[in-house]
Order: structure tokens, then C-alpha cells, then sequence
């Protein structure tokens, strides 16, 4: 199953490389929204502080995660859906999905990351706990989406159906990387945000499992 996974991934790849519009889009997403931010929440006078930062910042991830991640299965056309039905394991297909997709998401964190610090300042005191955070919300974010994603392209690519199922599952997500980046941007001790972290951990653990567990008989249908 591995080595299906390792395909599948280089596909993944392959396929957004030949494709950039699709990235290109989203990182100008994430460049122009970033700027938008500057311009209109009185950066420029100096007065945006720091729980307004942490929060536009996981704002604007959550919608570029959304937009990258949700056309994982919609791309997908039928006749190659019936091709990895053929040669690959639903196991395989949903986790090579997860795997891309968690690359993906955390490449456009960090990038975010990397734009806010340059045009709003980066008021980050611990980096080892917000890189970390990042990395664990990548994959909630990745986890959730891409399940949902395949569920909504069953149901005719409904896009009304993808945010409604995602909502109450990111929310928590998103809650706890917020209150853990806080920390971070604190400069907290590593003490104060074990148990989040763990809460945040369990939270991606159970949203993985339940896809590898329950996207086999969507696969099916």
C-alpha cells in the first residue's frame, strides 16, 4: 500500500505542476489578502496588535486550505476515479489525498507566515511552538477537507454541502490553533500549551482514522 501511496503522491505532484494556475491562484490569494489586510486594519499607523494578527492570519489560512484542498476530488473526472478504483486501494488513495493535500496546506502557512511577517510584522516570540502549531493545524485542516471533499463530489460536487459538513469539525481546529499561536506569540512557556496541543492532536488522529476507516464504502458507492 505504500508504494501505491508514494505514486499516487508523485501524481499529485505531477499533476499540480503541470497545472500552476491552480496554486498560482491561490498563493496570489494569500499574497493579496495579506496586503488588503495592511491597508485596512490600520497596520500602516502601527495599530494592529497582536490577538488581531493571530487571528487574520488563521483567518486567511483557513479560506486558502479551503481553496486548495477542495478541489481534491472535484479535478478528479470519472473515467480516471474508475482507473484508481482499478489499480489502487481506497486506503491508499485517501491517504496519498491527505498526505498532498497537508504538503500543501502547510506550504501556503508558511508562505503566509513568511508574507505576514514581512508586511505586518512578525510578533512571534516562541517559533518552535507556532511552527509546530501550524504543522498540526495543516493536517486538521487537510484531514477534514479532503474527507469532505470526497463525500461532496458524490453529491455532485455540491459546494454548499462541503462547508456545511466541514464547519463544525474545522471549528474546533481552528479554536485550538489560535489559542496555542496566542501562546506562542506570548512567548509562553511550553507547559501552558501541552494539553491544547494534545487536544489538537487527538482531534486530527480521530478525523484521520474516521476517513481511512469510512472513505472505503464511499469508494465503493
Amino acid at each position: 500500500m505504500w508504494k501505491e501511496i508514494a505514486v499516487l503522491v508523485r501524481k499529485e505532484i505531477t499533476l499540480e505542476w503541470r497545472q500552476k494556475y491552480a496554486l498560482n491562484g491561490i498563493l496570489l490569494y494569500v499574497v493579496s489578502a495579506v496586503f488588503l489586510t495592511y491597508l485596512s486594519v490600520g497596520a500602516q499607523q502601527g495599530n494592529l496588535n497582536v490577538g488581531t494578527w493571530n487571528a487574520l492570519y488563521w483567518i486567511i489560512i483557513l479560506f486558502s486550505a479551503v481553496n486548495a484542498v477542495a478541489k481534491s476530488f472535484v479535478q478528479e473526472h470519472q473515467g480516471r476515479q474508475l482507473y484508481y478504483y482499478m489499480i489502487a486501494s481506497p486506503e491508499a488513495i485517501i491517504i496519498s489525498k491527505i498526505f498532498y493535500n497537508t504538503l500543501l496546506t502547510l506550504m501556503l502557512a508558511l508562505l503566509g507566515y513568511l508574507v505576514f511577517g514581512v508586511i505586518l510584522g512578525n510578533p512571534v516570540q516562541d517559533q518552535g511552538l507556532f511552527l509546530l502549531n501550524l504543522f498540526l493545524g495543516s493536517v486538521g485542516f487537510s484531514a477534514c477537507l479532503t474527507m469532505v471533499s470526497g463525500i461532496a463530489s458524490k453529491a455532485g460536487n455540491n459546494a454548499t454541502l462541503m462547508a456545511i459538513l466541514s464547519f463544525p469539525i474545522i471549528i474546533p481546529i481552528l479554536l485550538m490553533s489560535i489559542r496555542i499561536s496566542k501562546n506562542a506569540l506570548d512567548g509562553l512557556d511550553w507547559s501552558v500549551s501541552v494539553d491544547k496541543l494534545i487536544t489538537l492532536l487527538a482531534i486530527n488522529a480521530v478525523i484521520a482514522a474516521t476517513a481511512y476507516i469510512l472513505f472505503p464504502y464511499l469508494w465503493r458507492s
